[in-house]
Formats: structure tokens, sequence, C-alpha cells
């Protein structure tokens, strides 16, 4: 009999969910605890109390005890079933406490330990949420500011984890808000492109600016700025003179960006 994994109700556009928990924990304790005698029944008993303390302290929003008891569980029986489960709890305490790079930390170790466990889909979606909740600080979410002109700080790793999990477990019932937010990322990466291939292009720097656009509309087809790349390719060619490469981008634009005028 094993442990049912927690998982993650996804609600768009909020990155929350919650963990709905369902514990058979009697056959893999016994084992832990080796053979049944009173010492072992006591022993069972209370990390019985211990590990459901920690999933009442999670659930009601008090990680910092929850993650407290699991560490305690963990150090104590570091190589057994119970110990994969409590990395995956773990794992999602900690992103939800705000420590993501001990999020991030647990879902690697999980992965790499257990990397034929069908449970890897939880720790690459908690990883990839776990990179994707740095992409906007809290001055451009309450000010509402532009951030495609940042640097996207830990943007390709989300984008990494969030494709091998789709890629990997396509059935899984993570996938789908993975799917939601591989599409919000691949908008953010092909922005960033253009905004550095148009600084190329505003400088003088047209071979720079022809290149870093045109990497942009091959790496992220069919995001939001396929219609800036090849915008800047045409300016770009033009700058340089190479007015049949030019008019062939613009007639790719008007065929795919029919609505697009400039």
């Amino acid at each position: 009999m094993s442990l049912i994994r927690p998982q993650m109700k996804p609600q768009h556009p909020s990155i929350w969910g919650r963990i709905r928990h369902v514990v058979l924990l009697a056959s893999l304790l016994l084992f832990v605890a080796g053979c049944a005698n009173d010492q072992n029944d006591d022993e069972i008993r209370g990390l019985t109390e211990a590990y459901e303390e920690a999933q009442r302290a999670v659930l009601a929003g008090n990680y910092t005890r929850g993650i407290r008891i699991y560490e305690a569980i963990l150090a104590r029986y570091p190589f057994s079933e119970l110990a994969r489960q409590i990395q995956l709890q773990l794992m999602y305490a900690y992103y939800k406490s705000g420590k993501k790079e001990l999020a991030i930390s647990a879902a690697e170790t999980f992965e790499r330990e257990n990397p034929i466990d069908p449970r890897v889909d939880y720790a690459l979606y908690v990883r990839g949420l776990a990179y994707f909740a740095g992409e906007a600080g809290f001055l451009e979410r309450r000010f509402n500011r532009d951030i495609t002109e940042r640097p996207p700080i830990n943007v390709d790793q989300s984008y990494a984890a969030f494709r091998r999990l789709i890629e990997r477990y396509p059935a899984s019932e993570y996938a789908a808000d993975a799917q939601q937010r591989l599409r919000y990322l691949k908008d953010r990466l092909s922005q960033y492109e253009n905004h550095v291939a148009d600084y190329y292009l505003r400088r003088g720097a047209y071979v720079a600016a022809l290149n870093r656009a045109k990497g942009a509309l091959e790496q992220y087809n069919g995001s939001k700025g396929n219609a800036r790349s090849l915008r800047i390719m045409a300016a770009a060619y033009d700058e340089l003179g190479m007015r049949d490469l030019a008019a062939d981008t613009r007639r790719i634009l008007a065929a795919n960006y029919p609505g697009d005028q400039s």
C-alpha cells in the first residue's frame, strides 16, 4: 500500500493551488519500524501523529511548522517510501512559504533520485512554479509595470521544466496548467529577445539585430512576438541593402498577420 502524492489543483490565472492528502500509513510505517513489538507500535503511533500534524499545519497555512515536522521525519527515515512522499510535500511547503530555492532543490533531488517514479511530473510542476514565481515582483504587480524590457530571470528554467513535464507526461493532471504557463513564458522570452533586437537596430548594429530577431522567431515560433520579429528582420534587411529578403519578409508578415499595418 502506498501513499498518494499531494496534488495542487491549478487555478488560472492564480498560480496557487491546494494539497489534497489521502494518507494510507499503516503498512508503510510497519515496514519502517521493522517489526511489531510494543516499542515499535509506539514509534508507529508517534510517526503517524507527527505526519498527520504536519499535514494539518500545511493545509492551515502554517508552513513553518509543517516543514519542521516533515524535515524531522525525513532525517529519521531517509531511505523509505515515506521519505519520498515527504520530499514531495516538503517541496510544496517550501514553495508556498516563499522558500523557492529550497523548493527547486527538493524537486531536483527527487527527480535525480527517482527518475522513473510516476510522481516526477509533480516535481517538475513545482520546480516550474518556483522559477515562474520570480517572474513578476511586488512592485511590478502593484504598479502594473511593463516587464518585457527586463531580462527574464529564471524564465528559461521555468520554461524548460514545464516543457519537459508536457513532453514526458502529456496525460499528467498538471499538464494543462503547465501548457498555459508555457505559452506565457514563450511570449515573455520572445518579447525580450525582440527588445534586444530592436536596441541593436536603433543603434545601427543591423546584423546583430537580424540574428536576434531571427533567433526569437525560430525558437519561440507561435508566440505573440513573432510579428515584431518579422518587422525587425525586414527593417534590418533594408538597412543592409538586402531588398529582396526585406520584401520576402514583409510578404510573410502580411500573410500571417494581415491586420499588422507596420
